[in-house]
Formats: structure tokens, C-alpha cells, sequence
């Protein structure tokens, strides 16, 4: 069947049960969502797949794939109209069933098998849908990948192959279960809230846990895709503020949050405070590099200044390099430096061997974090952060700006920061001292307080975050003068959070 898919269909229509539908604002930068079924209907899914196969013969891999699905209402019959599509290509598609993206990237090495597409959309509100793809394991797609699958299945290049064939793989979540338990177990029976926003984590991460040794408090760990209480989330202040209730009440230790595909892991410590990423990670960098001197860790441009500016890392050689937000970025980036470790301030931990694979999964994050709690004796997470350089941070804003537009405004925003800097203008009665344009732009003043501005890659929104080592003032200052740019720009909307 050739698909030349239109971008308009509506759906109860004819054309619509007749024709793929695939927006093509649904490519990302580095992975694939729409909203459905407006943006993108089964036959839309099923030309993906045959897209996405043909790649994978141009590409030179073997036409083997894994498929797996997140717990959500539609997935799986979205992940059947893929698997169609696929097999038409001349694939082999191994189905491991409902799975978390780390899964889906561990049944590549237990398989033997090259190509991934998990049928996800992570954290995003019900009605979303969407594919992690990769070719070469442990790496997923960049945006080269994705802009030529993105050429193949709009322009109706997908070629049609006779070997398709589906196998379906039983028993891969305990498989998964085994191999990212063994060799761990605490020397104490660290209390925990697993907290998993009713998705498709509750179904491995508190079982995991409890396999290392924890004392286990689940919190919302029942599948139920319709999220009653809150998106799966763990950057997302209702789900944190739920697992710092849940640590007050159980006496926990911390609380551990996953997100809807189970890549992302958030903490809230004994006190029930919330720990963003970033500063997990230089907690995690600590831990590491106590053991690997001289140790190597990549971290996102939304992340703290801390990484650099922190004594015990300094003092131990630990070399960081900040670089483009985004999974596949990072996890791209971590495997050709050869670093230990990449964090990004979403949640998303990359841990090169001996502690993972290279991809980012919330389980080992998880037991890296509970293990590096139980090194660290009777001394509590909240005492562990006390130790680190005093900063003051903004959540993970996102203004709404469109798919179409977004690029453009940061484009300006960019050139207009870059102007001031040449002109010696200053912020705060500071001069820039620096700008990290690799995504988006982070303006860093004398005093360490920076503000960045970037485009989402995942959704129709920016992405703003301010920091400052110095004072509280200081950071929201810096979010002031980065929201009065943004304002001047009437695509730019609502926030969905503020300082």
C-alpha cells in the first residue's frame, strides 16, 4: 500500500478513514508526538512504520526492530497500526508489550536486536502520542535522523519489502527486573516513596526497589491511564508536591518519582523538599568521582552552575561539559566523550558502564541514588544538599509559543543578548560574561546568576530557567529582564508556571 499522507484530514470523515493523517509539526528534534487522533490516525501510524523501515534498509542495520508501549488507552492500538507498517517494510518486529522506554532500549542488547520504536508520549497530557525511535543502540534519534524519516514518510517514500515478520516476546519485563537488580542491595532497608502518577512505572520501578532491599511505600503505583490525580510527571510541581506529602506522612527517607515511559526519575528529600535534577546530579557527580578520579559528566544547559564552582568536584578533576537539552542530546553526547555520567535537569540520567548501558532509564537512576544514600551512612539526602554551594533556582518554566514560531523567537532573542554583549551592556549593573548558545542562549553575569531561553523540542513552548548563586533577588531579576525580552513578542503566551 503506498501512503502519500495529507496534513489536513479531519477526524469522522471519510478521508479520514481512507487516508494517513501525519502533521508534520509532529517531527521533533529528536523524536516523534502528536496529538491524537487530530494530528495523526492509524493509517498515519502505519505509514510511520513503513518509513521508519525503509530507513532502517537505507541506513544498512539489520531490519530488526523491538516495539513496545506505554500504559495509555490508545497506545497499543497505536503500536499494532506501527508494527503493520514496519512489517510491510520487510522488518522483523520483536513485540515486547506494555514496557517503559528503558525497557524498550534494554530489549536491544537482550535481543541482540539494533533498531528500537517505543510508542510513547513520556510525561505529555492524555490525547498525546509518539514514537522514540533509534538505529544504533544505545543512541536514539538526532535531528538528522528524524528530519530524513520525516522525508521519507511525508513524501511518500516509503518502500514496501517482502520478510516482514512478528515476534512476539514473552516474559522481557522480568528479564528487564533481573538484570537491573543484580548486584544491588542496600545494607539497610531505606525507606522510599515510589511515586509513579499511575503509569506504566508502577508496573516495575516499586518492585525493583524493593528487590535492592528498600522499604517500599508506593504511592499511585495502580495503572490507571486515565492519571486521575496528575500527569506522571516528576518535574511537575502537583506530583512533587504529592511525594513530599507522601514523605511527611510515611516517614520515608525520600521520595523517588517517575515519570510516564519510566526515563525520568525526580526526588524529594527526608524533609519533603523538592531536589531538581541538576543538583541530584551533583550529588551523583560527588558520589562517582569518590571512586573515578578525574571523572567526566555531561549536563543539559538548563542545569546549575554548582558543576563548576563546587570544591569536591574541583578538587577531584571532575571535568563538565554543558551541552544541548534534550535525551538524545545528551545521551549522544556522554557516549563520544566517554563521560561517566550526563544529567539533565528534567530527570534524565545517562550512566555509561560500569553502572548502565548509555540510555537513560529511572530504575538505575533510582538504586544509584539509594545507594549513594546508604554510602553516605546515617546522613540524610536533605544534609547531603546543605554540603553543597548555596543557589537559588527557578523551576522549568514553558511560555507557549507554536511549533511554527518557537525557533524564530529564540533566533531573536539569541541575537539580541549577543548584541548586548558586544555593545558591553550590562544586567543587573553586570557585564555578560558569557553565553552559551549551543541551545538557545544561557546569559551568565559576573556574580554566576545566568537565565536561559530555548525552544522546547517536544512541545509547542519555550523554555525558560534563571539561577544565581548570590541571591534570591538576583535569580528573579534575571527572570525579569528574560521575560520582559520574551514579552515584546506577542507569539509568546501564557506560562504554564512562574516564579
Amino acid at each position: 500500500m503506498t501512503f502519500m499522507p495529507i496534513s489536513d484530514i479531519r477526524p469522522n470523515t471519510l478521508a479520514f478513514e481512507n487516508e494517513a493523517l501525519v502533521a508534520p509539526t509532529g517531527f521533533r528534534e529528536y523524536d516523534a508526538r502528536w496529538l491524537y487522533p487530530e494530528e495523526i490516525n492509524l493509517l498515519g501510524m502505519q505509514a510511520l512504520g513503513l518509513g521508519l523501515g525503509t530507513y532502517l534498509h537505507e541506513l544498512g542495520v539489520a531490519p530488526k526492530i523491538v516495539v513496545g508501549h506505554d500504559y495509555r488507552s490508545y497506545s497499543l492500538t497505536i503500536k499494532q497500526a506501527l508494527t503493520l507498517g514496519l512489517m510491510s517494510a520487510g522488518c522483523e518486529v520483536h513485540d515486547i508489550g506494555l514496557a517503559l522506554s528503558p525497557v524498550a532500549y534494554f530489549a536491544q542488547f537482550a535481543l541482540d536486536v539494533p533498531a528500537v520504536a517505543m510508542v510513547t508520549a513520556s510525561h505529555n497530557e492524555n490525547g498525546w502520542t509518539g514514537v522514540k525511535m533509534g538505529a544504533h543502540r544505545p543512541l536514539t534519534f538526532g535531528p538528522d535522523e528524524i528530519n530524513r524519516l520525516k522525508a521519507i514518510v511525508l513524501g511518500g517514500k516509503g518502500v514496501e519489502r517482502n520478510g516482514g515478520k512478528y515476534i512476539r516476546v514473552e516474559g522481557m519485563r522480568e528479564q528487564y527486573l533481573n538484570d537491573v537488580t543484580k548486584g544491588h542491595r542496600l545494607s539497610r532497608p531505606i525507606r522510599v516513596v515510589a511515586a509513579c502518577g499511575n503509569g506504566t512505572a508502577g508496573a516495575f520501578a516499586p518492585e525493583a526497589l524493593r528487590r535492592i532491599g528498600a522499604d517500599v511505600v508506593p504511592m499511585d503505583a495502580e495503572l490507571d491511564y486515565n492519571f486521575p490525580k496528575y500527569n506522571p510527571n516528576p518535574e511537575d510541581m502537583k506530583m512533587l508536591h504529592a511525594m513530599s506529602d507522601a514523605v511527611r506522612e510515611s516517614g520515608a527517607e525520600l521520595a523517588l518519582g517517575f515519570d510516564g515511559d519510566g526515563d525520568r526519575c525526580g526526588v524529594v528529600d527526608d524533609k519533603g523538599e523538592e531536589i531538581f535534577a541538576d543538583k541530584v546530579g551533583v550529588l551523583l557527580a560527588r558520589d562517582l568521582s569518590s571512586r573515578n578520579p578525574n571523572a567526566k559528566f555531561v549536563v543539559d544547559v538548563k542545569s546549575t552552575g554548582i558543576y563548576q564552582v563546587d570544591p569536591v568536584l574541583k578538587e577531584r578533576g571532575v571535568v563538565t561539559d554543558y551541552w544541548k537539552t534534550g535525551h538524545s542530546y545528551i545521551k549522544r553526547r556522554t557516549s563520544e566523550l566517554g563521560a561517566l555520567a550526563g544529567f539533565e535537569k528534567s530527570g534524565h540520567y545517562f550512566f555509561n558502564p560500569p553502572v548502565g548501558r548509555g540510555y537513560d532509564d529511572s530504575i538505575v537512576a533510582a538504586i544509584a541514588v539509594l545507594e549513594m544514600l546508604d554510602r553516605a551512612g546515617n546522613k540524610p539526602i536533605s544534609a547531603m544538599m546543605q554540603d553543597l554551594p548555596k543557589t537559588w533556582g527557578s523551576p522549568t518554566m514553558g511560555p507557549y509559543c507554536s511549533d511554527t514560531e518557537k525557533y524564530r523567537v529564540v533566533d531573536e532573542i539569541v541575537a539580541e543578548y549577543e548584541g548586548m554583549k558586544a555593545r558591553g551592556e550590562k544586567i543587573l549593573g553586570q557585564n555578560i560574561v558569557s553565553l552559551v548558545t549551543v541551545n538557545g542562549v544561557r546569559v551568565v553575569l559576573e556574580d554566576g546568576t545566568w537565565g536561559l531561553v530555548r525552544a522546547s523540542s517536544n512541545k509547542p513552548s519555550l523554555v525558560v530557567v534563571c539561577e544565581s548563586p548570590a541571591s534570591d533577588e538576583n535569580m528573579r531579576a534575571m527572570f525579569r529582564d528574560v521575560d520582559a525580552r520574551l514579552s515584546k513578542h506577542k507569539e509568546v503566551g501564557e506560562y504554564d508556571q512562574k516564579i
